[in-house]
């Protein structure tokens, strides 16, 4: 299936001079949203997954999809204060200051092999922070997951050693 043709393109979004990569016209789809959740899941069939940690808000929707599909466990990364019992954080930069995500501090622990899964790679901020929350409790994370991948922005490169996964690939804005 061709997935990009279900990506719509918003420009100026959520500042000037950025494309937005929306998403909803592929979630709209029941058939397309299907195939993209048992895409993903199948390029991590042989990975022994124990738990999918996914960042909120639209990895949310991918990541729970693809924990039942692995039959894995579901680990929410959270925003500050928005879980409710003992976190962990883990603060990370972004182009213009800082955000932070959090985790049960009794999420996943050793011996565990978490898949960390989002809509979108950009600059791979997001999921090194992910990354090491998930070490942090003792984990192994395997690999990432995501629907699309924006290449010239090279996210990957602050993944290094994770087995990356992405089903749709712009190469220029």
């Amino acid at each position: 299936m061709d997935f990009a043709s279900y990506i719509r393109d918003v420009p100026d979004f959520p500042k000037k001079g950025i494309v937005f990569k929306d998403i909803t016209p592929l979630l709209k789809d029941s058939e397309a949203f299907g195939e993209s959740v048992e895409e993903l899941s199948y390029r991590f069939d042989d990975a022994e997954v124990d738990y999918v940690a996914a960042v909120e808000s639209r990895g949310f929707i991918f990541g729970a999809a693809v924990a039942l599909q692995l039959t894995a466990g579901f680990i929410p990364l959270r925003k500050p204060k928005k879980l409710p019992y003992k976190t962990v954080r883990e603060t990370y930069q972004l182009e213009y200051g800082s955000d932070a995500l959090e985790v049960h501090e009794d999420a996943c622990g050793p011996g565990d092999r978490v898949l960390i899964v989002d809509d979108l790679l950009a600059t791979g901020g997001t999921v090194a922070a992910a990354r090491k929350l998930i070490q942090k409790l003792g984990a192994e994370p395997i690999g990432a997951g995501f629907i699309v991948e924006l290449d010239f922005l090279k996210g990957r490169n602050k993944l290094e050693g994770l087995w990356i996964e992405s089903l749709i690939h712009y190469q220029s804005e």
